[in-house]
């Protein structure tokens, strides 16, 4: 079945569950990229440095990073439904909380509570939809995969468009949108069953003792550090006003969806998942040494640009995390993703200081030199990814894939 047939248990036929529980995904990826355009904005209204702002980022996804543990803890005992509702309120109180902030200190403490939120939120939503969805998990995974991309999209958008009267708006904004969210899902999403088994605090640590899950999870670590550099270091490089930066992340955004949604399953099906990879990681290298090296139009064109080869690679790197992995699945993505977020953490922070100590070329010099790592660990452990790599079908077509999103 075509799921983006409009017919019964197509992508668009879905109860209104589903619909509540996507929208709240799209704002919930939103909040990701909501400050990259007001990030200047926010250094000249606290009186802070680059370095200062950017931990913006790292609390954010250190604290989600550590969540990977708790999620399937506290969703395998209270329930899919709960675990939402109270993402959800973590994400109002904190984003709302960030908008009143007088330090940046202050900011930075609050973020890392809304990561808090958005962890538990994000980390449950897509199993939800799968077990509300009509007609299977391939019209509700790729509904679920459309707001990921829509969020990352709009949420520089968003930001720009709200932070050009003030950086506290995109907060305040926030805040409001997930509290909708959180009256929808509240009135439209029915409890669903608890899983059978209890998720332990260990269990997705133990699960990275199996070698072709540990090299995905090691080989996203550095892609993650690359993908984040972009995301939080560039803004500050192209310095520009807030709409100008908006527009150039939404452009990167809507990249990011066609490739993710669109182009990979392609590529996967022609060439390999693990060709495709190993190729991504190098292209998106030599993007990010032109955008450290070239001139202003040439970084703002690699900065849209390597949203494609980011779209790629995540839809790539889920997939293998998933086949590769002989624990449960969602037990085996949490501890996958347990380590690649601590990148998303590190290199918000490294990057200005690294800046610091050198010069504004040689953080992306570092971001190209873990991207070739990433793909040196693909090529060196490719006997173990191979494992149900090679033949690995897209995202959409099984149902098993759930919980790889799921956590």
């Amino acid at each position: 079945m075509d799921p983006f047939d409009a017919g019964a248990g197509g992508i668009l036929r879905q109860p209104k569950a589903v619909w509540a529980t996507a929208g709240a995904s799209v704002v919930a990826f939103m909040g990701i990229g909501l400050v990259d355009p007001i990030l200047p904005s926010i250094a000249k209204g606290l009186d802070a440095s680059a370095g200062q702002v950017s931990l913006l980022f790292t609390s954010y996804f250190l604290i989600t990073a550590l969540a990977m543990l708790v999620t399937g803890f506290v969703s395998s005992r209270i329930g899919g439904r709960k675990t939402l509702l109270l993402g959800l309120a973590f994400v109002v109180v904190f984003a709302g909380l960030a908008g009143t902030s007088d330090t940046v200190g202050q900011l930075v403490g609050y973020r890392a509570g809304w990561g808090l939120g958005n962890a538990l939120f994000v980390s449950t939503a897509l199993a939800v939809i799968v077990g509300a969805a009509a007609g299977g998990s391939a019209a509700a995974i790729l509904l679920y995969e459309s707001a990921l991309g829509l969020g990352m999209a709009c949420g520089p958008l968003l930001g720009a468009l709200l932070g050009d009267a003030s950086w506290r708006y995109p907060f305040f904004g926030t805040a409001f949108l997930m509290a909708i969210g959180f009256l929808c899902i509240s009135v439209f999403l029915k409890e669903q069953p608890k899983p059978a088994r209890k998720t332990s605090l260990l269990d997705p640590i133990r699960a990275l003792g199996h070698g072709g899950l540990a090299s995905a999870a090691v080989s996203a670590f550095f892609y993650n550090y690359t993908f984040f550099t972009v995301l939080a270091f560039t803004p500050f490089v192209l310095d520009m006003t807030p709409y100008k930066s908006g527009a150039v992340f939404f452009a990167w955004g809507v990249l990011l969806a066609v490739f993710s949604v669109l182009v990979a399953p392609r590529m996967q099906r022609r060439f390999g998942s693990l060709k495709v990879l190993g190729g991504s990681l190098v292209l998106l290298a030599a993007d990010v040494l032109v955008l450290g090296y070239g001139n202003h139009t040439a970084a703002i064109v690699c900065t849209i640009l390597s949203g494609a080869f980011i779209g790629v690679n995540n839809t790539v790197y889920t997939e293998l995390a998933l086949g590769v992995s002989d624990a449960p699945r969602p037990v085996a993505s949490a501890g996958y993703n347990f380590v690649r977020w601590f990148a998303a953490a590190a290199a918000p922070y490294f990057a200005p200081k690294i800046e610091e100590w050198t010069d504004a070329h040689i953080p992306f010099v570092v971001a190209a030199v873990t991207a070739v790592l990433g793909a040196v660990v693909v090529v060196v452990r490719r006997r173990a990814l191979t494992h149900e790599a090679e033949e690995l079908e897209p995202l959409h077509a099984t149902e098993d894939s759930v919980a790889v999103f799921a956590d």
